[in-house]
């Protein structure tokens, strides 16, 4: 059964809810979130770097209902408020795509899909049973329905994956490793990592770490905004303040600054949906 573990109000009426996982889910995803919105966000929003891939199952204000697949996003985009009710987000684990979607996780990266369009049996059935659903029922269905259709990954191959991009992440103040240390570590060649970053993760192991720093950036400034950017950026890896500064210019095409004092790119109409990619 799903609990909420975490609830957050925000501006402008957004709750978001971080959800529990049950265990049975565990082999495909590392992630569940629940989003609703009381009227309209009425500032532009930003979609930020994410390596991850994710599963949406989403309500509009006018009641159209979509089970989406958004795959990572390697650059910030800054978007015009959107008439949302609701949404549940479930991350997908590393190595998850291709056994559930039927993809590498490379053919999803700035992919926003319709679940239904892929390939893969088992996301066809749980696109037309998660459609009319109610969000709390999302996870234990999932969780009911899903481990008797559709065999983990290899689990000595996830869990090679799993650990390279454990050592790629910033969590709890961990600075990313490098690719060849990363690989030597792992005793892969650094092709071999590489290859298996493009088919579980869908970045390579070097843009993963970018993503992964720059997140680590606006989680850390945003809860201490006092805390001098050369202390930010040494913690994170950075080689000095300019080094986090050009990456983070990259990445959200802004500097630091701007962004936290809201000095945004235009706002742009959200993606539209793209075709799934077909097997591969």
């Amino acid at each position: 059964m799903t609990t909420t573990q975490e609830t957050k109000p925000g501006a402008n009426g957004l709750v978001e809810a971080r959800l529990t996982l049950p265990e049975e889910l565990l082999p495909w995803f590392v992630d569940a979130g629940f989003t609703s919105v009381d009227g309209d966000l009425r500032e532009p929003f930003a979609h930020v770097p994410d390596a991850a891939t994710k599963m949406v199952v989403r309500v509009e204000e006018n009641g159209r209902r979509d089970v989406l697949v958004v795959g990572p996003r390697t650059r910030a985009s800054y978007h015009a408020s959107k008439r949302l009710a609701s949404c549940v987000q479930l991350r997908l684990g590393p190595g998850a795509a291709r056994p559930l979607l039927g993809v590498p996780a490379v053919d999803l990266v700035g992919r926003v899909a319709p679940l239904g369009d892929f390939p893969g049996t088992p996301a066809r059935q749980l696109a037309e049973e998660l459609l009319p659903l109610d969000h709390e029922q999302v996870v234990p269905h999932l969780a009911e329905t899903l481990p008797e259709r559709l065999a983990p990954a290899d689990p000595s191959r996830t869990g090679l994956l799993r650990a390279a991009v454990e050592a790629m992440s910033t969590e709890e103040g961990h600075v990313p490793v490098g690719v060849r240390a990363l690989a030597d570590r792992l005793a892969v060649s650094e092709r071999q990592l590489r290859n298996l970053f493009a088919d579980g993760v869908g970045v390579s192991p070097k843009h993963y770490a970018r993503i992964a720093r720059v997140r680590h950036i606006l989680t850390h400034a945003g809860r201490s905004p006092g805390i001098p950017w050369a202390q930010l950026a040494a913690a994170t890896g950075y080689y000095d303040q300019s080094h986090m500064t050009a990456d983070f210019r990259t990445l959200m095409g802004v500097p630091p600054t701007s962004f936290f004092t809201g000095r945004l790119p235009a706002a742009r109409p959200c993606q539209a949906f793209g075709s799934a990619p077909a097997p591969g």
